[in-house]
């Protein structure tokens, strides 16, 4: 499992950093990829990647401002001459499907393939399946905003191979079984349950994406244990109030969500065209300060999730 940040800029698009898009990318787990959030030039920003837009199953959309959205028509429209690429599942707020099929309708463009629309208005659990489930919880900003929460299933343990050695099973549908948790009979009739047999099971991997919004009590749900959390730091750490009154987050507000909530890895991420160079390293560093395991995110960074466990 792996991000990819395709857009981390805020607001309108800078030299060096594209608006908002981010990659989640699950080829080894579902052979597809994720969007979160198609800003304008998303596709532009994706021809520069491995990324292969056939492979895009699901969008989700955090709110209706134009640097989260105005790419989607495009990157539609650009999906469709990708030959028989199936069909696309969209989540984000209430007036995204007319925004996506009046652009697609005024500009003549034909679709060909399925586009289900999934509006959000509350909370909650919105897809579950394939050892994935993806929760949305409503944020405050100016417009409806939706931050995301993606949590793997546990993975099963290991057959103990060790422990089975004294029995002789060959290679095959019986060592399939046991693997599966389930019984199976041997010639000489006994019974072997496979749930004796596998090791503890390994907790699946969590993400956070959280775009913009006022610091608000349902980041906690949303980001609570998550191997990585990507919050949005548009603001510096002495301008709360300036980022309070556009209904935005700072690094520094970031950093406490994470030490609070028990996350492994923080990326700050949707960073104000003012910030460059030495002023975007003051953002870490500020951010370091509450929770160390800070980086800034920049335009095509890949940020490897691997299995709890397997970390180095």
């Amino acid at each position: 499992m792996e991000l990819q940040f395709l857009g981390t800029g805020a607001g309108q698009p800078s030299k060096q950093r594209n608006v908002s898009s981010i990659a989640l990318k699950m080829l080894d787990e579902l052979n597809e990829i994720w969007l979160f959030d198609v800003g304008e030039a998303t596709q532009h920003q994706i021809l520069r990647t491995n990324i292969r837009m056939r492979k895009i199953t699901k969008i989700f959309i955090s709110h209706n401002h134009g640097d989260h959205i105005f790419g989607l028509p495009g990157f539609l429209a650009t999906r469709s001459f990708q030959g028989d690429v199936g069909p696309i599942t969209i989540y984000g707020p209430p007036g995204l499907e007319q925004f996506v099929r009046t652009s697609l309708k005024v500009s003549r463009t034909k679709i060909s393939y399925p586009i289900r629309f999934v509006p959000l208005e509350k909370g909650g659990l919105i897809f579950q399946g394939n050892g994935f489930s993806v929760f949305a919880e409503k944020l405050e900003h100016r417009v409806p905003s939706f931050g995301y929460r993606i949590v793997e299933d546990p993975h099963q343990g290991e057959l103990l191979m060790d422990k089975l050695a004294q029995y002789n099973i060959p290679n095959g549908p019986l060592l399939g079984k046991l693997k599966n948790g389930e019984k199976i009979v041997l010639d000489d009739n006994t019974i072997l349950d496979g749930r004796d047999f596998l090791g503890p099971s390994k907790a699946g991997r969590i993400i956070s994406i959280i775009y913009d919004t006022r610091s608000t009590a349902t980041i906690a749900q949303l980001a609570k244990n998550a191997d990585v959390l990507v919050h949005e730091s548009t603001f510096a750490g002495n301008e709360a109030d300036l980022a309070y009154s556009y209904y935005h987050s700072t690094a520094v507000e970031a950093a406490k969500v994470a030490q609070a909530n028990g996350v492994k890895r923080l990326y700050l991420n949707h960073i104000s065209a003012r910030y460059l160079g030495a002023k975007a390293k003051k953002l870490v560093q500020q951010a370091e300060k509450i929770f160390p395991n800070t980086k800034l995110a920049n335009d095509f960074d890949r940020v490897i999730i691997p299995m709890k466990g397997e970390e180095k």
